[in-house]
């Protein structure tokens, strides 16, 4: 469904941020990408939603392609109606709205009436929570509660793909797995592909089918994600476990780059 092929983005003409990214995302899937903060992680899903413009990017070299068209440079707001929706990190929200103001929001390059209002229900469906504060002002939620209404607002858009930026950053354990939850049910009920950023490696690998780990802006190693969980690199330097399966803390976890064994 999605192809990046060696893509290169340049913020501000000069700073060189993605280099030679490729990865793809099968139709019906869930692909994870993990890496630490500054790997280039959020870059590479501007890159494919169009929004890089708003940091004065753009993707220099490569391709992107979706259902077999080429995508990069092309507008956000024609990504979306192609089937792209990405969930900002933050749950930017419109917080003077109500809660079912802001996910009709999600619904803006629609006109079909009948087919929102039974996409709203739907939302309410994953999310019923959602469905007692529809009256609340977006801005007074909680942290759970507002990761719920941006995913909602995202499926008002009836995306083929979702593009989810760190859906479980700052939420109860209980949080993360009632979101984590969601995304598979939304995942398998609506055959919505989705491609997760992730720091939380342990649950991001649990949920997808296949992974990517990104450092300085490069993919360092890709493979199904239960090859990923059994992979010692990926247990020491993401899980915190050593071989012998202790936890350690990270001053004691030497950089993978001194081991070299990322790219062996």
């Amino acid at each position: 469904m999605l192809k990046l092929n060696n893509i290169e983005v340049i913020y501000l003409d000069v700073i060189l941020v993605l280099k030679g990214v490729s990865l793809e995302v099968p139709d019906g899937k869930i692909v994870g990408l993990l890496g630490a903060n500054g790997a280039g992680k959020t870059t590479t899903l501007k890159a494919i939603s169009g929004l890089l413009y708003t940091e004065e990017g753009k993707v220099t070299d490569g391709s992107i392609e979706f259902d077999g068209q080429r995508i990069d440079g092309m507008n956000p707001e024609d990504v979306v109606r192609l089937g792209i929706v990405q969930v900002m990190e933050g749950r930017p929200m419109f917080e003077h709205l109500t809660v079912e103001e802001d996910l009709r929001a999600g619904a803006y390059t629609r006109s079909d009436a009948s087919g929102i209002r039974r996409d709203i229900d739907l939302v309410y469906d994953y999310f019923p929570r959602l469905k007692d504060f529809r009256h609340a002002t977006t801005g007074y939620l909680s942290g759970g509660e507002r990761q719920m209404v941006v995913m909602g607002r995202g499926l008002m858009a009836r995306p083929k793909l979702m593009l989810l930026d760190e859906p479980s950053l700052g939420l109860s354990p209980i949080l993360v797995r009632e979101i984590l939850d969601r995304v598979k049910k939304i995942n398998v009920e609506e055959k919505t592909s989705i491609l997760l950023v992730e720091q939380n490696a342990k649950a991001a690998l649990a949920l997808s089918d296949y992974g990517y780990v990104m450092e300085n802006g490069r993919v360092v190693m890709d493979a199904p994600a239960e090859k990923l969980r059994d992979n010692e690199d990926i247990k020491e330097f993401y899980l915190g476990l050593s071989q012998v399966g202790q936890r350690r803390s990270y001053r004691e976890v030497k950089h993978y780059k001194r081991r070299k064994r990322w790219l062996a």
